[in-house]
């Protein structure tokens, strides 16, 4: 029998876009969404097993955003921005949470379906796509990292893999406490601050190694 594979993985960017038409509030999310959702069907963990896709839930995590700030931020074209955001959007992963018109034009603002996203497979296949939902926001976050040689790195930062054994009950304990992290990390917010961000991964292994 495959074994079951699951995960909790996110990436938050504390810096704040220019162009967001609406502002962050201060110490929470600027729009309603559940605090969990379990991804397991095969159509959602494929969509987030795709490095833009991984940026664009990161980035709505707690701001709505529509395509052209999605675009904006990212750094894409606003179609090829449009096309992920469609993908997402058909596997449930994300969702219009307000519209706003702009001259004669409706935009949509989307945001995630949960606040936190937990990962699960039992079959080979989606295992794999999990394995590539971690990597890809480890890989964001490393991107991210300055450079040894960057003026104004003043030293703080900390990393470690650690490879323990728990019950199920324990692990859905600590991947909640992760998400209060996550929170808490968002909610000390700064605009004078400086830019920081922080990676965090738990995930079933299929090995002892």
């Amino acid at each position: 029998m495959a074994r079951k594979s699951s995960v909790a993985a996110a990436a938050a960017d504390r810096q704040v876009g220019s162009g967001d038409a609406v502002a962050h509030p201060p110490g929470g999310p600027d729009y309603e969404a559940p605090d969990v959702l379990l991804v397991r069907q095969p159509e959602q963990l494929k969509a987030l097993a795709d490095d833009l896709r991984s940026r664009i839930v990161i980035l709505l995590r707690e701001r709505a955003r529509s395509t052209t700030e999605l675009a904006d931020k990212l750094g894409h074209p606003k179609g090829t921005v449009a096309h992920h955001v469609k993908v997402l959007e058909k596997a449930g992963l994300i969702r219009v949470v307000r519209t706003r018109k702009v001259r004669a034009v409706t935009e949509r603002y989307y945001g995630r379906t949960a606040r936190l996203f937990l990962f699960e497979s039992e079959d080979p296949e989606g295992a794999a796509d999990v394995r590539n939902i971690v990597a890809a926001g480890l890989r964001i976050a490393a991107d991210e990292i300055l450079p040894p040689e960057a003026t104004d790195h003043d030293g703080i930062g900390c990393s470690g893999v650690l490879r323990i054994r728990l019950r199920r009950n324990d692990a859905v304990r600590l991947n909640r406490r992760l998400d209060r992290l996550m929170t808490e990390f968002r909610q000390a917010e700064d605009p004078d601050g400086d830019a920081y961000g922080l990676a965090i991964a738990m995930y079933r292994r299929e090995t002892d190694a």
